[in-house]
């Protein structure tokens, strides 16, 4: 591989040697700020020139074992810096002396052709040393709970999905387990940003970001503990409905993120239902943010950890059940069957129609037209169950406060579809 030999008087080497420079100056601006750190701007700056000098002289004398040997001297060099001069609060400095191993390292990426890694590399460095205190505070924040949630979450990702085979199976060849368990990962994973965040911030920043993180974990939950809710006050019941109305909307941008990842060729048809809907829903949503005067104490919504096992399974089996269901009915009754699917499992569960449509898309089974169309008969039908919700456990008062918004927004959906 050519790598750049020095040529002529060498100056074709300038480039690299700059932006290896730039690199060590960007790390060690941020610690030379630290004054338990044992090396700064200038040690920084040398020592990723130095990475640099030394691949380029593996790699002009064919001895690519120089790499390592100058990692050694870099690692012989901390150390004793460390033993001759303790740092007076007794600080290790373990992050300071991975900092200039991975400096040296980016410095010898640049000449190998990767400067462009390199640069990203140096620039999440330089923003992990940076934000300490930042990572250490939402670390401290972090719950019990909440670090149970992500651990779970990476047995799903990391454990189960690589082991599940990638092939297709069953009538029509719609289920895939690999595929099926990745929609799993990629619900959860969702739903556990929201879910941390939830337990993070509490309900610290009033009622828009708590009925955007609601609804990023679940609508219909947040929906019913805000509907307990709202019998306690007439103010209650309006800013109840204010939350429930911000966490339907963001099933609307939760369903444009998914077919974003999973199906970015059905996006342009998705946009005008989505797009509309929210838009419509946003309408209603200021106005009721304008009649709330007085700010009540937010409940938090008590939902459920999206990562757990057994979560897990039951949205993967519903997945398939709709999966298998969609593209037997759409194959006998053509358009018509997969929208009565849409319809009665849209009542409870929005992502499983829709995963499950755009799977069908994906296999040319069904066309934009109709996934799309599925997807809005789902949340139609979602938004037609939890009215029914509402109404039936925050009463009158909380269902005239919320009508306008949900018929707005399904209005929106319905119109986008004349779009199509």
């Amino acid at each position: 591989m050519e790598t750049g030999f020095l040529q002529g008087n060498g100056i074709e080497a300038l480039p690299q040697f700059l932006t290896s420079l730039a690199i060590g100056l960007l790390i060690g601006l941020e610690r030379e700020r630290n004054p338990s750190a044992k090396a700064g701007l200038r040690t920084f700056a040398l020592v990723s020139l130095f990475g640099t000098l030394v691949a380029l002289l593996a790699d002009k004398s064919g001895t690519p074992w120089l790499v390592a040997i100058g990692l050694l001297a870099i690692a012989g060099m901390i150390v004793a810096a460390y033993i001759n001069t303790p740092t007076e609060n007794n600080d290790p400095g373990t992050t300071t002396v991975a900092a200039l191993l991975i400096c040296y390292a980016l410095g010898a990426l640049i000449w190998f052709g990767l400067s462009k890694l390199a640069v990203m590399i140096a620039i999440t460095t330089t923003a992990l040393l940076y934000f300490k205190p930042e990572l250490q505070g939402m670390s401290q924040r972090l719950s019990r709970r909440d670090l149970v949630s992500i651990l779970q979450f990476s047995v799903l990702s990391f454990v189960i999905l690589p082991i599940l085979p990638d092939k297709s199976y069953g009538p029509y060849n719609a289920f895939n387990p690999h595929n099926a368990w990745m929609m799993v990962v990629l619900i959860s994973g969702l739903s556990l940003a929201g879910y941390v965040a939830l337990h993070w911030t509490g309900h610290r920043y009033g009622a828009p970001l708590l009925g955007f993180l609601g609804g990023l974990v679940s609508s219909t939950a947040t929906t019913m503990v805000y509907a307990r809710h709202s019998k306690t006050s007439e103010n209650m019941v309006r800013l109840s409905a204010v939350v429930i109305l911000i966490a339907s909307q963001v099933v609307l941008i939760r369903l444009a993120v998914v077919s974003t990842v999973v199906s970015p060729g059905v996006i342009d048809k998705l946009l005008p239902p989505m797009g509309l809907g929210l838009l419509f829903g946003l309408v209603f949503t200021l106005l009721g943010w304008r009649r709330l005067h007085t700010a009540s104490e937010l409940p938090m919504p008590q939902t459920a950890n999206p990562t757990e096992i057994h979560a897990a399974l039951g949205f993967g089996l519903l997945y398939v059940i709709v999966l298998l269901c969609s593209a037997w009915l759409s194959d006998i009754a053509g358009s018509s069957g997969l929208y009565i699917v849409a319809l009665i499992s849209g009542l409870t569960d929005v992502d499983a129609i829709t995963l499950s449509s755009l799977r069908l898309f994906s296999l040319a089974k069904l066309t934009g037209e109709q996934a799309v169309s599925a997807i809005a008969i789902a949340f139609i039908s979602n938004m037609a169950f939890k009215f029914g919700m509402l109404a039936f456990i925050g009463g009158k008062a909380l269902a005239k406060q919320v009508a306008g918004g949900f018929a707005a927004m399904a209005a929106g959906v319905a119109i986008g579809l004349l779009f199509l």
